[in-house]
């Protein structure tokens, strides 16, 4: 298994694809500072939450990857479409890529882990080796249950459509500011702030449990990316549904998924026991 990891995440060479498109994300973020409105910055936070609140954290994290909750099917898609407007990929890639990184959790075979330094854990890992993010039947080897729905395999080969008639509606009804702030403004920040917990979590922070990792809480990553900075806390308990295990720790997308099982709509979540500290493989 580990020559395929290899073979996901090659070392070896830059992809422009990828660097040019950061590049141009980038550079966009730059100029949106120069047209500044409240109306751009209001729909900017919105998509914000749509795509890393909505999509990544309780979407394509919690509910896709660990299965820490159930939704109605119709729901769950939607949670996947709204993670494709991150623009991390689609379901399967990220999915299968997060699942490789809880088994080789800061050991040789996970694709971003600081011990390979810090800049490669936060950034690194996606600028070399051939993009893999269509590559749906590789994937599907670590995210077999998303691979046999049709819906995500189509989702996972294109997921970049959504993105883009999103920011063609942006730049038709807002122009240049609208797009600059609501597509290269938080796509920035958005890809940033989901590196960290890569990054960051795994560098600094406190750590509640004793797991075989790096993993820390981070409050400041937490705050930023809806409760996923409780990271030590999610790589304890990985199929808990709630990763701010104490009243303290806010956690956003739990606020969430608390409110949709009061509506009866969330079922199955799964939330763990605090009061013992459970090494990862054990507690998956």
């Amino acid at each position: 298994m580990t020559s395929d990891i290899q073979s996901i995440y090659e070392h070896r060479k830059l992809n422009w694809a990828i660097i040019s498109v950061l590049v141009v994300l980038h550079a966009g973020a730059i100029a949106a500072l120069f047209m500044f409105s409240w109306h751009a910055l209001i729909i900017s936070l919105l998509l914000y939450w749509v795509s890393v609140g909505l999509g990544i954290s309780m979407g394509y994290h919690r509910l896709h990857t660990h299965r820490s909750y159930k939704l109605p099917r119709a729901l769950e898609y939607f949670l996947a479409f709204c993670g494709t407007l991150s623009l991390e990929g689609g379901p399967i890639f990220w999915v299968a890529t997060h699942r490789i990184h809880h088994q080789y959790s800061d050991k040789p075979g996970d694709p971003h882990s600081p011990r390979e330094g810090a800049w490669w854990a936060h950034i690194g890992w996606l600028l070399t080796g051939e993009s893999k993010h269509n590559d749906t039947k590789l994937m599907s080897k670590y995210a077999p249950d998303l691979a046999r729905d049709p819906f995500y395999a189509y989702l996972n080969t294109y997921h970049w459509i959504p993105i883009v008639v999103v920011s063609i509606l942006l730049l038709v009804f807002g122009g240049l500011p609208l797009l600059l702030w609501a597509t290269c403004m938080r796509l920035t920040f958005g890809l940033h702030a989901t590196w960290t917990v890569n990054s960051v979590t795994h560098l600094w922070g406190t750590r509640r449990f004793t797991t075989r990792d790096d993993s820390r809480n981070n409050v400041i990553i937490a705050l930023l990316t809806f409760g996923e900075g409780w990271h030590n806390n999610h790589h304890a308990h990985p199929t808990s549904a709630r990763h701010g295990l104490a009243w303290y720790e806010i956690d956003f997308s739990w606020i969430q998924i608390s409110i949709l099982k009061y509506l009866g709509i969330a079922k199955a979540v799964r939330v763990a026991k605090v009061h013992t500290a459970i090494p990862e493989r054990e507690a998956a």
